[in-house]
């Protein structure tokens, strides 16, 4: 499931015309550098929702050949991250499904971020499982952190006027058990964390690698600094 039906207000004046999904970081559009990465770890299917200019994204996703795309359109209303989910459960299957945000990628170190994401999932423990990235290994995010992460995995939220070391990296895998009993309409998925971080059914894994947040004008900048720096 990739996100990407936001108005990307934050962007502005960027996405008065463009979406934000196709703002081009290096010349390359922010959906693109998602999806390419959903298929350099072997995933064959994505569903995209769309909203806002919902025509250019779909344009644009149409010329792409991997990983398959599957429109779930939200132009009647938008629908947040977690209402989003709940409209396209009947394109997404019975289990469990990747989660990615179009506005944040990563430049990859030793280890697969997707591929250890993956491998790390266990039905029996979890309702979801979080990427995590550090906030001082990051380019482009200026937030106070959102998880500490325990020895055995499990997360707690950051408490109010502190800062925690790990910020969620806009990739999780999630079990339909998530969204049992969901709210109506527009929500957001921090809701439902919420509530497996009740049961302890929350847990992350650290993202290996450099984490680009694309929020603002301001983190192009930075995120394009960062990709050269990594070709250096």
């Amino acid at each position: 499931m990739v996100l990407a039906a936001g108005f990307g207000r934050r962007m502005r004046p960027l996405t008065t015309t463009t979406p934000k999904p196709l703002i081009e970081v290096a010349g390359k559009a922010l959906i693109d550098y998602c999806l390419d990465g959903l298929a350099q770890a072997g995933i064959g299917q994505a569903v995209v929702n769309v909203h806002y200019l919902a025509d250019l994204v779909e344009a644009h996703l149409a010329r792409r050949k991997r990983p398959q795309v599957v429109i779930s359109d939200e132009r009647a209303r938008l629908l947040d991250t977690g209402g989003a989910c709940i409209k396209a459960m009947p394109l997404l299957g019975e289990g469990p499904f990747l989660i990615r945000n179009s506005d944040s990628f990563w430049l990859e170190g030793v280890r697969p971020n997707l591929r250890w994401l993956i491998e790390g999932w266990d039905e029996t423990e979890m309702d979801g499982l979080l990427l995590l990235a550090s906030t001082v290994a990051s380019a482009g995010y200026t937030g106070a952190g959102d998880f500490e992460l325990g020895k055995d995995g499990r997360l707690t939220r950051r408490a109010e006027r502190t800062v925690a070391p790990f910020a969620y990296a806009g990739a999780a895998i999630v079990s339909p058990r998530l969204f049992d009993d969901p709210p109506e309409g527009a929500f957001s998925l921090n809701l439902l964390f919420d509530r497996a971080l009740e049961k302890g059914r929350l847990f992350g894994v650290r993202l290996d690698g450099l984490w680009i947040n694309v929020e603002s004008p301001e983190a192009i900048r930075a995120a394009e600094a960062a990709i050269l720096e990594s070709a250096a």
